[in-house]
């Protein structure tokens, strides 16, 4: 019996609709970093969110390609956290992560 080493899990969309979330594959990992290295750039919280929608929508790609166009209309913030935490090992839902993130952006 195989071993599954990795988490999976399903999170209900604004709109009411179920998706499966689970890693990148390295294709579309290899994607999201270099989306997520302008993260470092950016100099406010709207710059610092269109990041985040970018990665997510990135990771759509791979998830559910139907999503893709729709990530701002079916996710709240919490969510785009989950997706990006579980599909490519991003954690922003800590204090200290929240407030590494605040810091490149100058809102601390």
């Amino acid at each position: 019996m195989a071993t599954k080493v990795y988490e999976t899990i399903e999170l209900e969309l604004l709109d009411g609709r179920t998706i499966t979330v689970k890693p990148l594959n390295l294709k579309n990992l290899r994607a999201v970093m270099k989306e997520w290295q302008k993260a470092s750039e950016v100099e406010n919280e709207d710059e610092f969110l269109d990041v985040l929608i970018k990665c997510t929508t990135i990771t759509m790609t791979q998830l559910d390609p139907t999503l893709e166009d729709d990530v701002e209309e079916v996710m709240d913030l919490q969510t785009m956290y989950k997706v990006l935490e579980i599909a490519a090992d991003i954690r922003l839902n800590g204090p200290n992560q929240m407030a590494a993130a605040q810091a490149q952006v100058g809102t601390n």
